[in-house]
């Protein structure tokens, strides 16, 4: 990779403010130690097993449903084993340390856009501000056909930040996985990493992110650590803020330390350029059910990486901050799109991961799988009957959201130790939220995979920004 030409001399007036500013959003960013969880968890879940016991009872003394009281047992059972094998991996999780500047390799970050009008200008400066050496760096912003501003806002930036970016305009509209390809092919970097183009980067972000694939070769693929950029924004934000952080320093810190993360997220993730270069074509021509795979690209790497034999890691201090949803109809159409995606794709990973599909252990990457499979199929097949003992046994409702509650006391727990005990009783609210406005998601889902609509990305158009003329070009840099 080519050493680029230097920063211009105005850089700092675009700059200077960025950093402290994701910061004061970021919040803490040293990865607590979660040991202490286990006494909290083991009350928590002698909680849940008390009100499933007197919930069950209750409906069986109104001889209703009887047989909840044994599958309520059972189910009590299995989760609270599973919660503390899960509490002892998270607790011995530690994110690899950070490499010198000769360590680190050649990078290219990806950031595909579509109607993401003047944000994109903000994932990009935040890229620029990285501590990373700059002759290893190499930044490509993809515009996905975007019918707004946002393919000015990239010529903006590129103006603003110089050459280490490079701008790629695609005429149509073909989705995320075919603006990420066109990154793939102009690749040059040994790593590629992928961010959203609603997301920012911290300084440190990107140097923490690959030093996992630099210490330990057997790791292909890197998950970064997704965090709410717009945290202020109204209630959904700030649950959100709060279910993220229980996704990713807990369910993924534990699937870490089975060497086998399930979903890089798009927000941030880094993988082996050879690696890519081995199944970018099969990924990108892959279908369900005979139709083109529009949806679930980030964990359909995440498994091409796994089926190979690599591992794929978690990085708690590699952090991006990302736009989320604010109304419930947002929400509902980014969690669809995400419960499909999970549908799918854990049918392709179960093709592989019952067989030997790599050196070393199976058993944790098959337990996980086999939860989420679980987990899919039994909240499907509950779903109706559930409505049906809400409408014979009105009481019943008051049972649910109890255990609703009591099972929000592990993210409010997580948020609490690695984050801040401000703000962890957005955990509760979003429990009852979760019951009331979004139990469907996952059976809908199940029963709706095939479908792959992207359902967001419409923006409306922001302010454009005076540019100098600039001529069409497929690709600028």
């Amino acid at each position: 990779m080519s050493p680029r030409s230097p920063i211009p001399h105005d850089f700092g007036l675009v700059t200077d403010a960025h950093e402290p500013r994701i910061r004061r959003v970021c919040g803490k960013t040293a990865t607590a130690r979660v040991g202490m969880l286990a006494p909290i968890l083991v009350i928590a879940l002698a909680c849940q097993t008390a009100l499933l016991w007197l919930g069950a009872q209750a409906m069986a003394g109104a001889q209703t449903w009887p047989l909840l009281l044994v599958i309520g047992q059972v189910t009590a059972i299995a989760a609270t084993a599973v919660l503390l094998w899960r509490v002892l991996l998270v607790a011995r999780y530690r994110p690899a340390s950070s490499v010198s500047d000769a360590e680190l390799p050649t990078v290219t970050v990806l950031v595909p856009a579509y109607n993401e009008g003047a944000q994109v200008r903000g994932s990009l400066v935040s890229l620029v501000c990285s501590d990373y050496p700059r002759e290893k760096l190499q930044i490509i912003a993809i515009d996905d056909g975007s019918r707004d501003d946002t393919w000015t806002w990239m010529k903006r930036a590129a103006a603003q930040l110089g050459d280490v970016i490079e701008l790629v305009h695609c005429p149509v509209n073909r989705g995320k996985r075919h603006a990420l390809y066109e990154g793939f092919v102009r690749a040059r970097g040994d790593v590629v990493v992928t961010v959203d183009s609603d997301s920012e980067v911290l300084s440190d972000t990107l140097r923490n992110l690959v030093s996992p694939l630099v210490v330990d070769p057997r790791v292909g693929a890197v998950a970064g650590n997704v965090r709410v950029l717009n945290r202020d924004a109204g209630s959904i934000a700030r649950m959100l803020e709060v279910s993220f952080n229980h996704a990713f320093e807990f369910m993924r810190a534990s699937e870490s330390e089975v060497a086998a993360v399930m979903c890089c997220p798009g927000a941030l993730s880094a993988y082996r350029r050879v690696l890519i270069d081995q199944f970018r074509e099969q990924w990108i021509t892959q279908t369900f059910l005979g139709a083109p795979a529009a949806i679930g690209e980030d964990r359909a790497m995440t498994n091409h990486v796994l089926r190979r034999g690599h591992h794929v890691r978690f990085q708690a201090n590699a952090i991006v901050l990302t736009e989320v949803p604010t109304t419930t109809a947002q929400l509902a159409r980014m969690l669809l799109r995400w419960a499909r995606s999970n549908v799918r794709e854990s049918l392709v990973m179960a093709g592989f991961a019952f067989r030997r599909f790599r050196a070393g252990g199976q058993a944790g990457p098959r337990v996980n799988l086999s939860l989420s499979l679980l987990a899919m199929v039994a909240g499907t097949l509950a779903f109706i009957p559930t409505l049906l003992v809400i409408v014979l046994a009105p009481t019943s409702i008051v049972w649910m959201l109890g255990a609703a509650l009591i099972a929000a006391a592990l993210p409010a727990a997580v948020f609490t130790i690695t984050r801040s005990h401000r703000g962890a009783q957005w955990a509760f609210a979003y429990a009852l939220y979760s019951v009331v406005c979004l139990s469907w998601i996952t059976p809908f889902a199940l029963i709706s995979a095939h479908r792959s609509g992207w359902l967001t990305r419409q923006r409306p158009k922001s302010p454009t920004p005076e540019v100098g003329p600039t001529q069409p070009s497929t690709a600028l840099s």
